[in-house]
């Protein structure tokens, strides 16, 4: 059944963007996508990597799911939804970047600082959640701090393991080694729209410098 606001949308969309690319369109059902960047991102309907980073259609090759965690590499179980999207971005696509972007507000990473209550009635999430304990555990010297302050340093730790957990697979830690593959750990801020970035060299989370940001390549 159709839904007003979408259907309003989609037409929107029909006589403009559509109409405006139609050759990026018609060129991509021909080839097919050859995004060049994978993306794991959350699906928090506030955070649409599309918007954020203002990409046309088939630039982004994007991962969505709670709180934007990777599972570690492993075989034990029957749906990998997140590994097989990895899988195919890395070993067919050939994507050249993985980026994990986590943002501010997160409800997954709340819940899972507020405890196994928060997620009781939620099975699936809370299975889900576990993934990152190890990211609320290394946030609980921070007690003491403001409940914001404390979910982004659990927001960004997430990050830091989702990382971690990338070069688990051997397909991505292969390609890593090439240096055929890049991986980037970025949050996003939901308040102010500052994007922070993961830098390796100091195990920190450091603003980007709007000014000093590169130019897309035309």
């Amino acid at each position: 059944m159709p839904i007003p606001e979408l259907m309003a949308g989609w037409q929107r969309f029909r006589a403009g963007r559509f109409r405006d690319q139609r050759k990026l369109f018609d060129r991509m059902a021909r080839e097919g996508q050859r995004p060049h960047i994978a993306m794991v991102a959350c699906c928090d309907s506030r955070v649409d990597p599309a918007i954020v980073f203002d990409c046309d259609p088939g630039d982004l090759f994007v991962v969505r799911n709670v709180a934007n965690l990777v599972p570690p590499f492993e075989q034990s179980g029957r749906y990998h939804g997140t590994s097989a999207a990895l899988e195919f971005a890395v070993t067919v696509l050939q994507v050249r970047d993985i980026v994990v972007l986590g943002h501010s507000r997160c409800g997954g990473i709340r819940a899972l600082l507020d405890g196994p209550q928060a997620t009781a009635a939620l099975p699936f999430v809370s299975a889900w959640m576990s993934l990152a304990e190890e990211a609320r555990v290394a946030t609980a010297s921070a007690a003491h701090l403001p409940i914001d302050d404390r979910a982004s340093l659990c927001e960004q730790s997430a990050i830091r393991l989702s990382l971690r957990n990338l070069m688990t697979f051997p397909t991505i830690r292969e390609r890593v080694g090439r240096g055929k593959l890049r991986l980037n750990g970025w949050h996003f801020d939901l308040l102010d729209g500052v994007l922070t970035m993961f830098d390796p060299s100091t195990g920190r989370f450091v603003p980007l410098d709007v000014d000093a940001a590169p130019e897309a390549a035309s």
